[in-house]
């Protein structure tokens, strides 16, 4: 295992929740259904100009990022954003595609994902840029996901995988994962029978259930209910760094001057919204496992101690070096073109993120 620096002012008892989707409102603005109203009379910015710091009246974003938001509202930073002029449609939309569709039908801004999702836009013809990228520290022993195996199945080892039937879905991080852990045992996808199966809220939990899969990438979190539903069930670790946590928007939100304003803006109070779940764990606990997960106490305080510290890298560097080791992978076993992965990037938000978290921000291995 690599040796992770722990930014300063963290303790271990703090995780974080990033990728969940979240139904709630805000003081800044909620929307029930989004509508293209994306465009405005803001003028153009170049994507190699310095981002503005003055947000235009009438700018809105339109955002589904629904783990950050209850952070953010929890923690009164959408106060932050009101007085700065922000003006947010909440979408309860996340994940690569419910949130590519969004963007296609001109519904969306920006949406929080792992890390496939803009590769896989980039591919489909959508242009997207990262505009924010955050970290766990100490990922290994903090993974986001774990292999569910179905209830009976003798898996004890990635080697055990060989002839079995995985659930996989090539346009979502739990597809990417499930290569790599091939890759990390020795296998092909000729050595198993990978099932097209896109994750969706408990799909996966059930299809292992039913016996219709073997393996299936299950968040930890989500490992918790599985066990608990399928007696005989059991989990096996990847170990495979999975943490890339992202905020992704479409490239004409970046180059809006009056959104691009708005989104440095967010990007600063999104950076104190993670932070704030790191020394607020039990309320955040409440807040989504109980309230919004319906999880008993006892059971979103496990969930939440499997997370470990959100990280806000002190620049991209090493995130970006992983993202184009993906997207190869990906180009290679899936038939994808190569490209470079700054064609998806916006590196000019790197810096807000890393003055918004200050001495917080994490270096070394853990970046």
């Amino acid at each position: 295992m690599d040796d992770f620096e722990r930014p300063r002012h963290m303790t271990d008892r703090v995780p974080t929740l990033r990728r969940a989707a979240i139904a709630g409102t805000t003081a800044i603005a909620t929307v029930v259904g989004l509508t293209a109203c994306g465009s405005s009379s803001h003028p153009s910015l170049s994507l190699t100009a310095a981002l503005p710091t003055t947000v235009p009246a009438g700018t809105v974003l339109r955002i589904g990022d629904p783990a950050a938001q209850i952070a953010i509202q929890a923690a009164g930073l959408d106060k932050e954003l009101a007085a700065e002029g922000v003006t947010i449609k909440w979408a309860n939309i996340s994940g690569g595609p419910d949130s590519i569709k969004a963007f296609r039908g001109d519904q969306l801004d920006c949406s929080a994902v792992a890390d496939i999702p803009s590769l896989f836009a980039h591919w489909t013809g959508t242009s997207t840029k990262i505009v924010f990228q955050s970290v766990t520290v100490d990922p290994l022993s903090y993974p986001v996901y774990e292999l569910g195996i179905a209830p009976g199945k003798d898996i004890k080892t990635l080697a055990d995988l060989k002839g079995k039937k995985i659930a996989y879905s090539a346009g979502q991080a739990q597809g990417a994962l499930v290569l790599r852990v091939l890759q990390k045992a020795g296998l092909t996808k000729k050595d198993v029978t990978l099932v097209d199966l896109p994750s969706t809220a408990s799909t996966y939990n059930q299809a292992l259930g039913s016996h219709a899969v073997d393996v299936a990438p299950l968040g930890t979190s989500t490992i918790v209910t599985y066990l608990d539903q399928y007696p005989g069930s059991s989990e096996i670790p990847t170990g495979i760094r999975d943490d890339a946590s992202n905020l992704y928007c479409l490239t004409s939100a970046v180059q809006n001057a009056g959104k691009a304003a708005a989104l440095r803006a967010y990007v600063t109070a999104r950076t104190k919204a993670l932070l704030w779940e790191n020394t607020h764990p039990a309320q955040y606990a409440q807040l989504y496992y109980e309230q919004n997960q319906g999880l008993s106490a006892a059971n979103a305080q496990h969930a939440v101690q499997l997370k470990g510290l959100t990280g806000i890298p002190a620049d991209w560097t090493n995130a970006d070096a992983r993202l184009q080791a993906t997207a190869d992978l990906l180009a290679q076993d899936q038939g994808n073109t190569k490209f470079n992965v700054s064609e998806v990037v916006d590196p000019r938000f790197a810096a807000v993120e890393a003055a918004a978290a200050g001495s917080d921000v994490v270096t070394g291995g853990a970046s």
